[in-house]
């Protein structure tokens, strides 16, 4: 080799040389650009996250307050029925009677407080008779021979009960069913 050719050969290392800590740190701020997005990524996310668990947390919260009552409402609804029963059971002399005027009067007021406390917690009664089957509300118990179209309730044998928007007990029904 030529001094010449040598002279050419250290130039191009020492070019080289002074290059490359320039892409070493090029390639080191694209590097730490990209851990950067990376991160930024992984923090958005973990916000959405933090909020989806907050807002399920409040609805999780707001639905038990909501219906908290649920299962007490459901104990007590059999104490409503056999109010009710006691009452539509007691035959007219009696109710007449000056003696039972005041057990009769008072049996009425605890049927209208209780329907009351029924009202001012979102508990209401389902409609039934001469409503069309919803099985989602009703319970179909037996059916009936009967001029009304089918499927048509023509009888109800225990009265059901929604509490706010869900179902707290099916009415309990007898269905038409085509004549003949």
């Amino acid at each position: 080799m030529t001094e010449e050719t040598t002279q050419q050969g250290e130039d191009l290392r020492e070019q080289t040389a002074e290059a490359a800590p320039e892409v070493a740190a090029h390639d080191r701020v694209a590097e730490l650009e990209a851990q950067l997005a990376e991160a930024r990524q992984a923090t958005l996310y973990a916000q959405a996250e933090i909020q989806n668990v907050r807002r399920r947390a409040e609805k999780e919260a707001a639905d038990a307050r909501q219906y908290a009552a649920t299962s007490f409402a459901r104990d007590i609804l059999s104490v409503a029925d056999n109010l009710g029963r006691g009452l539509a059971a007691m035959p007219a002399e009696l109710r007449a009677d000056d003696k039972m005027k005041g057990l009769v009067g008072g049996l009425e007021a605890t049927g209208r407080e209780l329907d009351g406390v029924f009202a001012r917690h979102g508990i209401t009664k389902i409609a039934a008779l001469g409503e069309t089957l919803d099985p989602n509300r009703h319970q179909a118990m037996l059916e009936v021979p009967s001029d009304e179209p089918a499927g048509t309730i023509v009888q109800e044998m225990q009265a059901g009960y929604m509490i706010k928007d869900r179902l707290l007990r099916p009415a309990l029904v007898g269905v038409a069913k085509a004549a003949g």
